[in-house]
């Protein structure tokens, strides 16, 4: 690539101000990406891909529109200038658009000091495919696991620059590491499966692929036999590893986005108890090693630890700039895109308080009831908050796991659901939602 992504941005404002745009902003992209599956021992799998996106925003007056393209000629930046502002003076108007003043920006352009990149070089190819064996092995070693459905090992790097019309210009580069492994149990219809996975910036910080391939194979082999639970009332405990879905739902009704299209149960209840007190849910875009950290959003407003939720009160939403003028709010330092779309709020690093017991403890503690450590559809009222999924884990009695149970589904209202929580202390440090076991009373359970 002879242009850097700076210079791309810069020519792709130019273009844009010599369109006709009144202000504009504009990111490029670059990636490396690998991925690696093994099966039955054997490589079945292997892609690379590389390459640049840019795209651009225009304003003309209070509309709008994006562009984007894979195709960095200088042709084609005239041509995207061109199209993008002949779109804009087309859309409609929206009085909430527009670039953050001067004054709004941040003062940080990088990363420094988040550590988002893994400084060591590129993994070749066959290592990633002998993490990847490794892990398929340890599954397939596991009594009861009758093949290993993929065993996958990924790479990535992407550099991401963002620059506007109001002076802002900023980048830095993300690293991943990831390993996969999905271990099914059983023949014909009696077959069940599991997985395992790690995903993380630095690649020494993975777990050892004969962990990741242990685990997923004694999940799988544990889940046999499986039959439908009883109807009824009962207690719920949510597996860590499924946990952050229940809050997600708590996340996502409190999205700017949601607020201002009226869709959304928490609307109307800053202030009020949504969780039990003395619990806390908390925003930290500034934890080091993490894959959602960053200093700056991607309207170039600077980032800062907040609480969502702060001893179980709601404080407020998550808002971009248009949604906070939608809203006569101040922006959170939340917006995020892609090259292809406007910016819209979004969240980066997540931790609910964790608890004093483990998940052993609330299995006991909830005497009998369903042990999920797994979700399937969803059916949500974003205007209510009624709650309906399909589940399937462990049915729980005395205190112990029983059986494996599937084919139910879970059904309560998440304003009654959420205030009656109990956190385990299981949460996993490294991920972007730090959100252990959680004991819910009192759900609705319709099994057979």
């Amino acid at each position: 690539m002879t242009d850097t992504l700076a210079d791309l941005t810069t020519q792709l404002l130019e273009r844009a101000r010599a369109a006709g745009a009144d202000a504009a902003d504009a990111m490029a992209v670059d990636g490396t990406s690998v991925s690696i599956g093994v099966r039955g021992g054997a490589l079945e799998q292997a892609e690379r891909s590389e390459g640049v996106e840019i795209g651009l925003r225009v304003m003309v007056g209070q509309r709008q529109a994006c562009v984007s393209a894979s195709d960095v000629k200088p042709a084609t930046l005239d041509q995207m200038a061109l199209r993008a502002v002949a779109m804009a003076r087309e859309a409609p108007e929206d009085p909430h658009i527009g670039l953050a003043d001067a004054a709004q920006l941040s003062d940080r352009r990088d990363a420094e000091g988040l550590d988002l990149a893994d400084p060591s070089p590129e993994p070749d190819p066959a290592e990633l495919q002998d993490q990847a064996a490794e892990a398929g092995a340890a599954a397939l070693a596991i009594d009861g696991v009758s093949q290993v459905q993929s065993a996958t090992a990924g790479y990535g790097r992407r550099r991401i620059h963002i620059a506007a019309t109001n002076g802002f210009e900023g980048g830095y580069t993300r690293t991943d590491r990831g390993l996969s492994c999905l271990a099914i149990s059983g023949a014909g219809n009696k077959m069940e499966r599991d997985y395992d996975y790690d995903s993380r910036v630095y690649g020494t910080d993975m777990r050892s692929p004969t962990e990741i391939g242990r685990t997923a194979g004694e999940r799988a082999a544990a889940l046999q036999n499986m039959r439908r639970p009883k109807t009824g009332a009962y207690p719920v405990v949510y597996d860590e590893r499924i946990a952050s879905a229940l809050i997600g739902h708590l996340l996502s009704a409190a999205n700017g986005a949601a607020i201002a299209r009226g869709a959304s149960w928490l609307r109307g209840r800053i202030g009020e108890q949504i969780l039990p007190k003395g619990l806390s849910l908390t925003e930290d875009p500034h934890r080091a090693r993490s894959m959602a950290s960053k200093l700056f959003d991607a309207e170039g407003l600077p980032t800062a630890a907040r609480a969502i939720v702060d001893d179980g009160i709601l404080q407020g939403w998550t808002l971009d700039l248009a949604t906070a003028r939608k809203l006569d709010m101040h922006p959170t330092g939340s917006a995020a895109r892609g090259t292809s779309a406007p910016p819209a709020p979004s969240l980066t690093n997540i931790a609910l308080t964790q608890g004093t017991q483990s998940r052993d403890d609330l299995l006991r503690e909830m005497g009998t009831g369903l042990l999920v450590t797994s979700m399937i559809g969803s059916t949500i009222n974003p205007n209510t908050g009624d709650y309906s999924r399909g589940a399937s884990g462990f049915w729980v009695e005395n205190g112990e796991i029983a059986y494996p149970v599937n084919e139910c589904t879970l059904a309560g209202n998440l304003l009654d659901m959420l205030p009656r929580i109990t956190p385990a202390n299981d949460a996993r440090p490294h991920l972007t939602r730090i959100v252990p076991s959680l004991l819910v009373e009192g759900l609705t359970l319709a099994g057979e």
